[in-house]
């Protein structure tokens, strides 16, 4: 890829974030906030406070952010981690200077075109390597410590939080917000599963063999292996060898190098955009709940 096609991909990130940033703004700004409506995660978070506490609900996304942004700085790539903090800002923003009147009093519209927004916002940003919820961060952090999947981290996450509402605020209100976080997630997946951003690793190694299994336990994610019949390097001459080709989305890289680095900290690792995928299971095939025997290799 030269430099004017990065450059290009780059400017195309952005613009979708903002993008992004504006579509989550309008569900929030104008139908949740108006409408004292909730939402999952650390944007709950910022409007169940807003409820108690006479502060500018932008400032409250911002201080609620920081920590799961220290968080990813430990956790994703820096790109990320500096992705997110632009996007985080410009939400807050676009929050602080947009003023738009309520577009309706039904509840169940309010729910539902503000979890369509806010999912909509969300989802673009994740497919342009960003967060505009911190929970995510939190999400990815435990699901590579203890296995945990994503979903499920920030459903116990949002379980918590629906139920100080339903204490603090009212039980109506939880449950429309309940049903907005819903709308939300739904609408989110809707857009990531369409446009994830896939990335090809090319793996070299004297301990494929270990890497192989690794890689299918570990990242639950299959592999193409090339014959290798020789190799010449600073560690010396190897012959008849597994090249270990695999497919995995851009979130997981940073698995996927500790992962190999484990086995071997040697290894020759090649990674490289993909513009396409089609065909094949790309992500999670080897279920660990049911218990799959890895095949021999």
């Amino acid at each position: 890829m030269n430099y004017s096609s990065k450059t290009l991909k780059v400017v195309s990130e952005y613009a979708q974030i903002i993008f992004g940033i504006i579509l989550a703004s309008i569900g929030l700004k104008a139908f949740l906030l108006p409408n004292g409506f909730l939402d999952g995660g650390v944007t709950g978070i910022a409007l169940l406070v807003k409820t108690k506490v006479d502060i500018n609900i932008s400032l409250l996304l911002i201080l609620f952010s920081i920590p799961f942004l220290i968080l990813g700085f430990f956790t994703v790539t820096k790109r990320i981690v500096i992705k997110s903090i632009i996007s985080i800002l410009g939400l807050a923003l676009f929050i602080h200077f947009e003023n738009f009147s309520t577009i309706t009093e039904d509840k169940l519209l309010i729910s539902i075109f503000g979890g369509l927004f806010l999912g909509a916002g969300i989802g673009i940003a994740i497919r342009n390597g960003s967060v505009l919820d911190g929970s995510e961060i939190l999400g990815i952090y435990l699901n590579d410590r203890f296995g945990i999947s994503i979903g499920q981290i920030i459903l116990v996450f949002n379980v918590i939080l629906f139920s100080i509402t339903a204490l603090v605020l009212s039980v109506e209100i939880a449950l429309y917000s309940i049903l907005t976080y819903i709308v939300t997630a739904k609408v989110t997946d809707l857009i990531i599963e369409g446009f994830e951003d896939f990335i090809g690793v090319t793996i070299v190694s004297k301990k494929y063999r270990e890497v192989e299994i690794a890689i299918m336990q570990e990242l639950g994610t299959g592999m193409t292996l090339y014959k290798g019949t020789r190799g010449l390097g600073s560690s010396g001459k190897t012959e008849d060898f597994d090249i270990i080709h695999i497919i995995i989305n851009r979130i997981d890289i940073k698995k996927m190098y500790r992962v190999v680095n484990k086995i071997d900290s040697k290894a020759f690792i090649v990674e490289f955009d993909v513009n396409t995928v089609k065909g094949g299971v790309l992500r999670h095939y080897l279920d660990k709940k049911k218990n799959r025997e890895i095949p021999k290799l």
